[in-house]
């Protein structure tokens, strides 16, 4: 999942970009107010992580300018995380469509559950674990397994298999897939999901090798997307014929 994080301090931004990384979620930056705001005008993210006190643009602003457009971008999540901790500033933001509101100085382990409540609400499903076949995602840890054995992923590969798992039976387009795994600095083009589609699928691939019951299968949908579902079950062997009676 793609998030906007927008923070002016340089360090504080570094530091949180790599933990939410870390957590396998797709980040880009905007160091103050006027560049957070074109960003919303034009991208689509999951989450947005809203300082308040911004050059060029006060994140209340920002927050002000988002809710006054039309779904579903108006309708972004949005966690402000600021100094600005009083009462007045809390209710301010609330009333104006924030989401959540976590002051500074924080705990990252708090801002973390705080972010993954908030991304299971963006993709219409509060379940803490999603399941295609023998293929499960846990939002708590954000974790895979297959047929109970964890999976080892890269960052990008756990992006599109997590766009694919949280609409499971759902067609995804390239692009949307594009859009989750993919920040606007990132030096890639669409072409690119299909080389990360081919690495998931032989990941799950292997998973049926060794032995998975009830495996995963992503779908091509030509000039549509990808689909993943249940993989078929093997057709029955065909009985073999009975010995001649003596």
């Amino acid at each position: 999942m793609r998030i906007l994080l927008v923070e002016d301090h340089t360090e504080l931004s570094r530091w949180l970009a790599k933990a939410l990384r870390d957590a396998h979620l797709t980040v880009e930056c905007a160091d103050n107010g006027a560049d957070a705001d074109a960003l919303l005008h034009t991208q689509d993210y999951a989450l947005v992580i809203l300082d308040l006190t911004l050059p060029r643009m006060d994140g209340l602003e920002v927050l002000r300018r988002l809710r006054a457009r039309a779904a579903p971008r108006g309708q972004t999540p949005v966690l402000i995380l600021t100094a600005r901790g009083g009462l007045d500033d809390k209710v301010q933001g609330l009333n104006l469509g924030a989401d959540d509101y976590l002051a500074k100085p924080f705990e990252l382990a708090e801002l973390e559950a705080r972010v993954k409540a908030l991304l299971r609400r963006s993709v219409g499903n509060e379940s803490l674990v999603h399941s295609c076949g023998a293929l499960s995602f846990d939002t708590v840890t954000r974790m895979f397994s297959y047929a109970g054995t964890p999976m080892a992923l890269t960052p990008r590969e756990h992006a599109v298999l997590e766009a694919l798992i949280t609409r499971a039976g759902r067609a995804v387009s390239k692009e949307k897939l594009f859009d989750e795994v993919f920040a606007l600095a990132d030096d890639a083009n669409l072409d690119a999901i299909e080389l990360y589609i081919h690495r998931v699928r032989k990941k799950l691939d292997s998973g049926v090798a060794a032995g998975a019951a009830g495996g995963a299968v992503i779908t091509t949908l030509r000039g549509i997307g990808y689909l993943l579902q249940p993989r078929p079950a093997a057709p029955a062997s065909p009985a073999a014929p009975a010995a001649p009676a003596a």
